[in-house]
């Protein structure tokens, strides 16, 4: 059986890039978390204690958005690293994070990293 918790849209205004003007003007982002766990028996227990809590998910992704890196992929692995330490019960994790109207040249809707581990 697979048990996958999903936090989703996570919008966030971060200063990730390697131009300085994004460090100091910033952007927009959403990022996207899967984890892939064993919830049965908070399933059947109807206990919090015994699942992933989705706002220390969303508290660790906002954390880490918050110190600048250049790369997003950087982010990611630290998302994943903290998921992984701080929820021992995680059997995989994938995240997505999106950077909306990159500073690129060109019309781009937008640019995703995705890491899957």
């Amino acid at each position: 059986m697979r048990h996958i918790i999903e936090v989703n849209g996570i919008k966030l205004y971060a200063f990730h890039g390697c131009l300085n003007e994004e460090g100091m003007i910033g952007g927009n982002y959403v990022v996207d978390v899967m984890l892939n766990t064993n919830f049965h028996d908070a399933a059947i227990e109807d206990n919090l204690q015994k699942t992933i809590d989705y706002v220390f998910v969303n508290k660790i992704v906002e954390e880490e958005m918050e110190i600048r890196s250049k790369l997003i992929e950087h982010v990611g692995h630290r998302i994943i690293q903290r998921l992984k330490s701080s929820f021992p019960t995680i059997e995989s994790v994938r995240v997505k994070i999106t950077k909306i109207s990159p500073p690129i040249n060109g019309n781009v809707e937008n640019v995703a990293i995705i890491i899957e581990e």
